[in-house]
């Protein structure tokens, strides 16, 4: 009886470790974008755009716009206009990049939601499929997350992956425009991770 004990106790300390070294180095499936959003107070702040780009700098696929950058804020008998419109500085980076003047009000729609009104972690997944829902080819993308600090202060976090990596940590880097130590923490522990 012990030998048959001992036989399985060795079975399982050999194959316990091989399936788990196959889990960690299996392809990615998806990639999830994640950071801590602390909403400010007043205006000129709390927009921000989280997207994919292939190498040519297209996007590929927004994953989510604040709702004030696409649809704007009308108060009593004002016009219905565009909140980047409104105010230019408003995620500048992704509004010339996803061309947001040649989207439709219904494009815009599919993938813009509410500001936050609590702060809080904020995540995104993306199925390495672009807006139309058609796998991506293989190769090389950008992930990109921008927040509009305040007014023209705005931050831009981007990392590189290709859709045949393994899953794992994607090394992000940081551009800010200007500082802004009022609203410095709006957007912070940004993390993309393939899984």
């Amino acid at each position: 009886m012990r030998k048959i004990f001992a036989a399985i106790i060795t079975i399982a300390l050999l194959v316990v470790p091989a399936y788990a070294l196959n889990k960690r180095a299996a392809k990615a499936k998806s990639l999830e974008v994640s950071f801590d959003y602390q909403r400010q107070n007043g205006p000129g702040s709390n927009q921000y755009a989280v997207w994919i780009e292939n190498e040519k700098g297209e996007v590929i696929k927004t994953l989510f716009v604040t709702s004030f950058t696409t649809k704007g804020r009308t108060r009593g008998n004002e016009q219905p206009m565009r909140g980047y419109v409104k105010r230019p500085a408003c995620v500048p980076t992704w509004v010339k990049t996803a061309k947001a003047n040649e989207l439709t009000d219904q494009q815009l729609d599919a993938v813009t939601g509410a500001t936050p009104q609590a702060s809080g972690r904020q995540t995104f997944t993306w199925d390495f499929k672009d807006q139309t829902g058609k796998t991506v080819r293989k190769g090389t993308y950008r992930v990109r997350v921008e927040a509009t600090l305040f007014n023209a202060s705005t931050i831009i976090y981007t990392g590189s992956f290709s859709t045949t990596d393994k899953a794992g940590t994607i090394e992000l880097t940081s551009q800010l425009t200007q500082p802004d130590e009022n609203h410095k923490d709006m957007v912070t522990a940004v993390r993309a991770e393939l899984k």
